[in-house]
């Protein structure tokens, strides 16, 4: 009976602190619920990162990265990268029908032109003009302007990295081409 009594009376004692441990736990089961769902939202590829570095070896990872970025694009595409090839016509290919694009790339060379032009002749048509003043490469999807460390054409080949320029508008930078 004694320890029935004494039982009690911890119980009430410390009627606070179980309240408290029953609050946390609480937190912590709705925190790992949480944490579940954005795995899930990972594994489903729900959620697209904005940015990232890629290292050397990473070709298929940074590819997947950069596609991803123009499979969701909605009205436009602009890339200016100095040294472009026919596989970039093959990314931007998966962009959606009615996305415009257009690439700024320093020299076209004949082999690239005529590249261009059997492109553009069966598939939907992406511009290419020259540009010779930028040295980085940017890649504008929309509304969205990123820096693009390396050219699309060697994504992954050496460590490079994405960076969406959040406070950058992208009419400013079109305005100069």
């Amino acid at each position: 009976m004694d320890a029935f009594v004494a039982m009690r009376h911890f119980l009430l004692s410390n009627a606070q602190i179980f309240q408290r441990l029953d609050r946390i736990e609480y937190k912590q089961i709705e925190a790992d619920h949480r944490i579940e769902e954005l795995f899930r939202k990972i594994d489903e590829r729900s959620i697209t990162p904005k940015q990232g570095i890629f290292f050397d070896g990473q070709i298929y990872d940074a590819y997947e990265f950069i596609c991803g970025l123009i499979k969701n694009a909605k009205r436009r595409i602009v890339l200016i990268d100095n040294y472009v090839d026919e596989t970039i016509l093959t990314m931007l290919d998966k962009r959606e029908g009615g996305v415009s694009a257009t690439i700024y790339t320093q020299k076209i060379s004949q082999q690239f032109q005529l590249d261009i032009t059997k492109h553009n002749a069966q598939y939907p048509v992406i511009e290419v003009k020259e540009f010779k003043k930028s040295h980085d490469r940017f890649l504008m999807i929309d509304d969205k302007v990123y820096l693009v460390g390396a050219s699309l054409k060697d994504l992954g080949k050496k460590w490079f990295a994405v960076s969406l320029m959040s406070e950058t508008n992208p009419e400013v930078l079109l305005s100069k081409l």
